[in-house]
């Protein structure tokens, strides 16, 4: 068993490793200097990432590492999946695909620990969960989500087995999230929970179904393959049949 957290890329990073802890260290280890690197590759608030560079125009899209030109691909598609709801850069904005690399840098970590042979762990960044197995026999990883209102009160508990679980809200940030549409804070909705196969498709439905508002409810629960937890702004709450509260 290994627990390990960290700070990088702006949020807490945790990984919970149920599997036998001889020969994983140095996986450990990988994959939180993974995070250090999209950290320092990705973020629009340092002045010397290849984001930053490609937005002040001194790399071409021919220079870009096959990482970015992914994300960025990522970026593209859930623009176009949510009418433009979700954007990567807003006018008069520089480039920020954050929305999009947080759940791709954490799906590629735990992929990165399954392909080196771990079966049973719970990674977690910021509250965005990725799951594989069960840390104990026949009972699965119990997520809890966050209240909208209540920072230290959970709204509901999920369980997971080989899944992601992405959030987004208001609460921690603020009115971080644009409309994409009207370059205007998103209005409508406190906390919209995705349950996906994997963490890119959870926390980028999460990020563009918060930006729509009210139609983001129906429109995220049409998603096939994902589950929905959400709370809009009367206090009410909207989920999907299929969603696997814990008992």
């Amino acid at each position: 068993m290994t627990t390990r957290v960290e700070q990088v890329m702006g949020l807490p990073i945790s990984l919970d490793l149920r599997d036998d802890e001889d020969g994983f260290a140095e996986v450990v280890d990988e994959v939180f200097a993974w995070f250090r690197d999209v950290d320092a590759r990705f973020s629009p608030f340092k002045d010397d990432s290849e984001v930053s560079r490609y937005d002040r125009g001194e790399l071409t899209a021919a220079e870009l590492s096959d990482d970015l030109l992914e994300v960025l691909e990522l970026c593209a598609y859930y623009e176009q999946l949510s009418g433009g709801a979700f954007r990567a850069r807003l006018p008069g904005r520089g480039l920020d695909p954050c929305a999009v690399v947080k759940g791709w840098a954490v799906q590629r970590a735990a992929d990165l620990l399954k392909a080196e042979g771990a079966t049973t762990f719970c990674l977690n960044a910021g509250g965005d969960v990725v799951t594989a197995g069960e840390p104990e026999p026949g009972r699965p990883w119990r997520v809890g989500v966050r209240h909208p209102e209540q920072p230290l009160a959970v709204c509901a508990v999920l369980e997971s087995r080989n899944g992601a679980i992405a959030t987004s809200a208001a609460y921690e940030r603020g009115s971080h999230i644009l409309d994409g549409r009207s370059g205007t804070p998103a209005t409508g909705l406190m906390s919209v929970t995705v349950v996906a196969s994997d963490l890119v498709t959870a926390d980028a439905l999460a990020t563009a179904a918060f930006a729509m508002g009210e139609e983001g409810i129906t429109w995220a629960a049409d998603r096939p393959g994902c589950e929905i937890l959400i709370v809009d702004d009367s206090r009410r709450v909207h989920r999907t049949a299929g969603l696997a509260l814990a008992s």
